[in-house]
């Protein structure tokens, strides 16, 4: 069975950091592409942030450039996203994907096969 379990979340003051952590287990985690999502309350599921199965690829959505930063360690199943100087318009439910088709369009949230439950982010002014 497949899981993907988010960690990371909580509150934090506009310009401060978190990090976001994303645990897989049940899958061959290297031979998946990750994603993070994210979902603030009365808005549309957007994409974030991706990397390629080997790592040696990444995109970010145009809001996060140069303040995000997605990484992974295939040796741990491990997913991460560092977060710095965050604003109030990252306050979201942030989600972790798996996809396991390589090369797929990455933010698009149908070629997901995994998600995980989420975590809170809360940026305060």
């Amino acid at each position: 069975q497949v899981q993907l379990t988010e960690s990371g979340g909580g509150l934090v003051q506009a310009g401060g950091s978190l990090r976001l952590s994303c645990a897989a287990s049940g899958l061959t985690f290297s031979r998946y592409d990750m994603g993070w999502f994210r979902q603030a309350p009365g808005k549309e599921r957007e994409a974030v942030a991706a990397i390629r199965s080997s790592g040696a690829m990444t995109n970010y959505a145009d809001s996060v450039k140069g303040r995000f930063s997605i990484s992974r360690d295939n040796a741990k199943n491990t997913v991460i996203l560092q977060m710095n100087s965050l604003k109030p318009e990252d306050t979201a439910v942030y989600y972790c994907a798996a996809d396991r088709a390589p090369g797929s369009i990455w933010y698009r949230g149908y070629t997901y096969d995994y998600w995980g439950q989420g975590t809170q982010v809360t940026v305060s002014s």
